[in-house]
């Protein structure tokens, strides 16, 4: 597998990036990230250009890092400013210095060439929004991403592996519906559940006691970004003519789905709602639940991970109707790593 490049990738949620040297690796590029004095974030290869040290385990001067090894200081564009017994630096004494854009909580790095188009950068304006609270986190995942991907495009296992959380029956039974918008480069997938039953992470979360019409309405942005825009409402609450819609619950769940190496992955992941906003018992319900949720993805991908790495390459899989998105995904993937 190589790497999908040339890419923005999420990094960090912005509070974890601050006085402290913060090493993440991402598409197998060591990274050591923090905040300058002004604030703005940085980051740079998380290796000093004389042995290999890692910046991240040296120390702060100002918005300079000095190497724990020998000494060698660099500037947050990378350069090497003062190196250890002599007065003359190097002329190519510096380490890359990454692109970095921060945009709805998120901190973005552009892993490629040259500097990337922040305006291409997916949104997620529910994470920064007065009108939504959000809970989120991070789980290291020993699997490639590619099985990240395919675990929520299809939303069938939620049946199966997240019963008793967020999966019912009829989650596995509704057909789905999938557009691939190539021109914009994101693949919809959507299903629609009438008169259905609450699993518990909503009816605990909103106070709704009977039966729900649910909305599941999908958006993923290769290679590595997915918004699931989830509506519950009592059965039989439409939205208005007008398109009101006040009368549901609306749930934003994201995730950025980002390569650490060929077999690991970050698995950042955030839920945010429109309705009990200062409930901190639902905060903490809907937090504990979804990470829940995450590590039984994260269990049952691993496995999965050893299973691929035990078999022959080519091994033949069987798709079928509810597989449509996850292979539409993969589309996309395969032409951006082609490139």
């Amino acid at each position: 597998m190589v790497f999908a490049r040339n890419q923005w990738y999420v990094v960090a949620y912005g509070e974890e990036v601050g006085d402290g040297l913060l090493a993440r690796t991402v598409c197998g590029e060591p990274l050591v990230l923090y905040r300058t004095g002004a604030g703005e974030a940085v980051a740079l290869a998380d290796r000093c250009v004389h042995r290999r040290f890692p910046l991240s385990e040296s120390n702060r001067d100002g918005d300079r890092i000095v190497c724990g090894y020998h000494g060698f200081t660099y500037d947050p564009d990378g350069t090497c400013v003062a190196v250890p017994g002599q007065t003359r630096v190097p002329r190519t004494a510096r380490v890359p210095a990454y692109q970095i854009v921060e945009r709805d909580s998120l901190v973005w790095v552009w892993i490629g060439d040259g500097r990337g188009d922040a305006a291409a950068i997916p949104r997620a304006p529910w994470l920064e929004s007065p009108s939504y609270t959000t809970v989120r986190g991070m789980e290291p995942l020993a699997a490639r991403y590619e099985l990240l991907v395919d675990n929520l495009l299809d939303l069938s296992h939620e049946t199966y592996l997240h019963a008793g959380y967020i999966g019912t029956p009829e989650v596995a039974q509704t057909p789905i519906t999938t557009e691939t918008d190539e021109e914009a480069g994101v693949v919809h997938v959507s299903r629609r559940m009438k008169d259905v039953e609450c699993p518990p992470f909503y009816s605990r979360s909103t106070g709704i006691d009977g039966r729900i019409d649910r909305w599941q309405d999908i958006e993923y942005h290769p290679p590595g970004f997915y918004l699931l825009h989830s509506r519950i409402a009592p059965t039989g609450v439409e939205p208005g003519p007008d398109g009101d819609d006040s009368d549901a619950f609306h749930v934003e769940v994201g995730y950025a789905i980002v390569p650490e190496t060929e077999t690991t992955t970050h698995d950042f992941w955030w839920v945010a709602r429109d309705f009990a906003l200062d409930d901190a018992e639902v905060s903490a319900f809907l937090h504990d639940s979804n990470r829940t949720v995450v590590l039984q993805d994260v269990v049952a991908l691993n496995k999965l991970e050893k299973v691929m790495a035990s078999e022959p390459a080519g091994h033949q899989e069987l798709s079928i109707n509810i597989d449509t998105g996850g292979l539409a995904a993969r589309r996309m993937l395969q032409k951006l790593t082609a490139r």
